[in-house]
């Protein structure tokens, strides 16, 4: 297939389609109910040819395996194609789409590939991170200094739930003009802090991501009931686990602006610390500052104690999520599914 892929920068296209044809007919979840193998074939296929200079560089860039053509057509492309169609039927109101998944899970690289391909085909995206709507550093500072469990920025209640709901309802509302707030992770020895606000035209797409965009709380019963999993093992542990799913209440008039939520998620969610853990290994082998694995260690199980995948994650995967990509031990999606379907 590389070499395929190879020939067809080249000029040479046939060999490459032939490859891709025998990937067809796509997963169901893409197939509707007007499904047209040609055409639909035949629109992935300009739909690649348009992006070629475009993907060779953006993968190139991202050190992604020499798999990563496979993904492409059966994943991303089609993915690219669900997004117009989503569109299309929503038009001229923008689409607000929203991605979780935990770290490691690609949800950054994603979007971005996602905001690439559409606009290759006309359409203005913003891809938007919930990390811009952090607390700015002093408050979270006073946060910290009302709840010291809150040691991170990230876990629910370290956002501006209500900025976040006002912004996208200007998107909705089709203001010419929106001003976004923008999150420096660099400022303040790492703490990070809120840089400003960027001014961002109408756009036809908000490609909004986060580790918990869209979970949903538990029910006071459920949690009467649960067997908590690791490394939820104290009583201190299940009360900040209790105490951020009560915070969680809050971002639901958030969530509520989404027209669609795609979750990203690992086969293995223990994979986000090993991944993070190779990452800093090679940082320090490069002579740059990074975590030691016990560090690591402690600050991935933080944020397993306050939304652990199992409890959130894995039941959106099951019924509430519009699509899921499940993702492998290379980093790449293996499969695709509509919850339910």
């Amino acid at each position: 297939m590389l070499q395929a892929w190879q020939q067809f920068c080249s000029g040479n296209s046939q060999p490459l389609q032939q490859c891709l044809e025998a990937e067809f007919p796509p997963d169901e979840c893409w197939a509707r109910a007007d499904f047209d193998r040609s055409a639909e074939f035949q629109r992935r296929w300009q739909w690649l040819e348009m992006a070629q200079p475009q993907l060779q560089e953006f993968f190139a860039a991202r050190n992604f395996p020499d798999t990563w053509i496979l993904p492409l057509w059966s994943v991303w492309l089609p993915l690219a194609c669900q997004l117009q169609d989503w569109q299309r039927l929503a038009h001229p109101t923008p689409q607000i789409i929203g991605f979780l998944g935990g770290q490691g899970s690609g949800k950054t690289t994603l979007t971005t590939l996602l905001k690439c391909l559409l606009e290759l085909q006309g359409y203005r995206v913003l891809a938007w991170s919930i990390d811009d709507l952090y607390l700015p550093y002093e408050d979270r500072l006073a946060l910290a200094q009302q709840d010291p469990r809150l040691i991170w920025r990230g876990p629910p209640g370290t956002h501006d739930v209500s900025l976040g709901r006002d912004i996208l309802q200007q998107f909705k509302a089709r203001r010419p003009s929106v001003a976004v707030p923008r999150f420096d992770k660099s400022r303040h020895s790492g703490a990070g802090d809120r840089s400003g606000f960027e001014p961002v035209d109408a756009v036809d797409f908000v490609l909004f991501e986060g580790w918990f965009v869209g979970a949903q709380p538990l029910a006071p019963e459920r949690l009467e009931q649960l067997r908590w999993p690791d490394p939820i093992r104290t009583a201190a542990d299940r009360q900040f686990a209790q105490d951020m799913n009560q915070a969680l209440q809050t971002y639901q008039p958030l969530w509520a602006m989404l027209d669609h939520l795609v979750v990203l998620q690992l086969q293995d969610y223990r994979w986000s610390q090993q991944w993070r853990q190779q990452a800093e290994q090679q940082m320090r082998a490069q002579g740059l500052p990074g975590m030691s694995d016990l560090e690591i260690q402690a600050f991935v199980e933080y944020f397993w104690r306050t939304l652990h995948p199992d409890l959130f994650i894995t039941p959106l995967a099951a019924d509430g999520a519009d699509l899921v990509l499940e993702i492998g031990a290379d980093h790449l999606p293996d499969r695709v599914y509509r919850p339910g379907a």
